[in-house]
């Protein structure tokens, strides 16, 4: 079934008239290295939500972690520390009293941010998400369509979930001396946190840091080889990141983990492999192929601790083959990008802990 036949309910709700004509809403009021401060996010939206974007006064635009829609539930909005429900006169309600989004909003929004190439977004949902320009990810849930025991697409959609990509850099220095080693070459590092802790922001400064080098760190610039498989650490858009990952930095957009690391080793001869949320089954082989190149890996995960990552089947072999070297825990504790603590991990095995607590990224 086609995801544009799934973007047309066959009886729309005639009632539903635009309130407002089309507005241009900037999401970086701010600024945030690697973006365009212009950068127009009411084209996302339907009329509606776009100038419901335009009113709101109670949270900076550019603090806006998450915007949540889901079908006649209220308009949902997350930043830093703190949940807004949201009328249609962009002002901070109870739940009960928010924006009530309908389903033509959800289809407008996913028509809009579909519109470049139909057929690549329906690969992307068959993972449950799809990504915008700049690195943006729009989580999607549906009624899934099964065939062979493989989701091929979506329909039906009933929440979307726009969870807004930034850049900050500098940060990667803070912690960064404690990743490297005499000789200024990087362990083998890997970055945990729970959803929204700041892993991939992180991995998207220390892979700058480490591909332009750092004078102040005896760092000399190293040639990395990034795959961005859910294309959101380079946000490419054409051919052109919308983050700066650095002037030695190779990047294959889109292509899975387990073909793409061996790619880059065979054409752009990296000398650091990094990578997004490890997780899958078939990550393990094509780390452990890239290990033996000599290549190191830089690379995060999903798991709020260690021993959260130990109960995670995939990370767990990794973690016994002996591939890290060290563990960054991150948390939302103190916002997020908050370093609980740097794991040391010995070649006998045992774990030396070293506690960073308080810093927040």
């Amino acid at each position: 079934m086609s995801l544009r036949y799934t973007l047309h309910p066959i009886n729309p709700n005639p009632e539903l008239k635009p309130k407002t004509k089309p507005l241009a809403v900037s999401i970086n009021q701010g600024k945030v290295a690697g973006k365009n401060p212009s950068e127009d996010f009411g084209r996302w939206f339907g009329s509606n939500l776009a100038g419901i974007f335009l009113q709101i006064q109670d949270i900076a635009l550019k603090d806006i972690e998450e915007i949540r829609l889901r079908i006649e539930r209220p308009l949902l909005i997350l930043g830093h520390h703190r949940e807004l429900f949201i009328d249609e006169q962009g002002r901070t309600v109870a739940a009960e009293k928010g924006y009530r989004v309908q389903r033509e909003d959800v289809l407008q929004a996913l028509e809009r941010m579909t519109q470049s190439s139909l057929y690549a977004a329906e690969e992307e949902m068959k993972q449950g998400f799809i990504t915008l320009p700049g690195g943006h990810r729009v989580g999607i849930t549906g009624e899934a369509i099964m065939k062979q025991g493989e989701v091929q697409t979506l329909k039906h959609i009933s929440a979307l979930n726009i969870r807004l990509a930034k850049a900050v850099e500098g940060k990667a220095e803070l912690i960064l001396p404690r990743l490297l080693t005499k000789e200024g070459t990087l362990h083998h590092t890997l970055i945990l946190s729970p959803p929204r802790a700041g892993k991939t922001t992180l991995l998207r400064d220390l892979i700058r840091r480490l591909s332009d080098g750092s004078p102040a760190l005896n760092l000399p610039g190293q040639t990395v080889g990034v795959v961005d498989e859910r294309r959101e650490l380079a946000g490419m858009w054409q051919g052109i990141p919308a983050y700066n990952l650095g002037c030695r930095t190779d990047i294959l957009d889109g292509c899975p983990k387990r073909m793409g690391i061996n790619m880059l080793i065979r054409s752009m001869a990296p000398q650091v492999v990094a990578v997004d949320e490890l997780g899958h089954p078939e990550d393990v082989e094509a780390v452990l192929d890239a290990l033996r190149t000599g290549v190191k890996i830089l690379s995060t995960a999903h798991a709020a601790t260690m021993s959260e990552a130990l109960r995670r089947p995939t990370l767990k072999a990794l973690f016994e083959f002996g591939v890290f070297e060290r563990v960054v825990v991150l948390s939302r504790r103190q916002g997020p990008g908050t370093v609980e603590e740097i794991i040391v991990l010995a070649p006998t095995d045992r774990v030396h802990k070293e506690m960073v607590r308080g810093d927040a990224l």
